[in-house]
């Protein structure tokens, strides 16, 4: 189980930071990652962590993700945020080293999604 939490709104510019705690797996065999849904759109693929990390272009240098193994957790730490950052974000979790890593279909858990709005 995936459960995410600390969204909101916020103004453009603004930070905010997600956190998403798992359970029920080994988390430290596990592949993290946010994915993001905006209304009309696609899910899209913000950053993963394993034993590096990943980022899509459009949040590189904006957007920070981290994982504690102890506490089961990873986070997005999301900076200079913009109006086009407006999404649910979803945390997603898959065994081992995807073989991509930015697909959803590379996932297999998923949590229920946190909304995110960023005001201009």
């Amino acid at each position: 189980q995936l459960v995410e939490s600390g969204g909101g709104l916020v103004q453009a510019g603004g930070s905010l930071r997600l956190s998403c705690v798992a359970s029920g797996l080994t988390f430290s065999m596990y592949t993290m990652a946010w994915f993001r849904q905006a209304p009309g759109k696609e899910r899209e693929f913000v950053a993963w962590t394993g034993r590096a990390t990943y980022y899509a272009d459009s949040v590189k240098g904006r957007f920070t993700i981290s994982r504690d193994n102890a506490k089961n957790t990873i986070y997005l730490q999301m900076d200079s945020l913009k109006p086009e950052d407006t999404a649910t974000y979803y945390c997603a979790a898959a065994f081992g080293t995807p073989r991509s890593g930015v697909k959803p279909a590379d996932y297999g858990d998923w949590g229920q999604g946190i909304q995110v709005t960023v005001s201009s």
